[in-house]
């Protein structure tokens, strides 16, 4: 093989062992940046809102929980399942003061769609920027990747979960705040 070849063959067999090795670590990946530090202040927003006078910031919610999820796009299979798995449980997350709130870069009129469409009582935040979405190390190729955070009442981030399967996502938070909160 001439040095051109072997180059193009090294890196082809670098990209199958990385996509390989993805199958089995990618929910210990943290892909899209920094992740923001446990126990610590989560990293406070302010963002264009479907619900309420048109934004929602973080400190809306001092005094309650916030699950923070992130999600790439209205209207798509993944994202449309998680969020009904989040609405089917929306009363158990009231019973444990938690309230949800969804993340992407679509617009408000496209939140506002989605919300009707499948019945969504809870707020969709709009970062077309991704800013929020950077500043939680969730920002991959102009989408938000599939993240959720737990912040506690008083701000602090309690958990991270990357690598979120929609199916059953919505019971894994539950089981969280449940430990968190005993």
């Amino acid at each position: 093989m001439v040095a051109w070849e072997q180059t193009i063959w090294r890196r082809g067999l670098a990209l199958i062992l990385a996509l390989g090795l993805w199958g089995w670590a990618a929910p210990a990946i943290a892909l899209g940046g920094p992740q923001p530090a446990l126990n610590q202040p989560a990293p406070p927003f302010t963002l264009p809102s479907n619900a309420g006078d048109g934004t929602v910031s973080l400190e809306d919610y001092q005094g309650q929980w916030v699950v923070l999820y992130f999600y790439p796009q209205d209207f798509t299979s993944g994202c449309t399942l998680e969020a009904k798995r989040f609405k089917q449980d929306a009363e158990k997350y009231s019973a444990r003061n938690a309230q949800i709130l969804g993340v992407s870069t679509d617009d408000v009129a496209s939140h506002e769609s989605f919300c009707e469409s499948e019945g969504l009582a809870f707020p969709l935040l709009s970062d077309p920027k991704g800013q929020v979405i950077r500043s939680y190390g969730s920002w991959l190729s102009g989408r938000a990747l599939r993240h959720t955070y737990v912040i506690d009442p008083d701000g602090i981030l309690r958990a991270t979960f990357l690598g979120v399967r929609p199916a059953i996502h919505s019971q894994e938070v539950l089981a969280t705040l449940d430990e968190l909160q005993a």
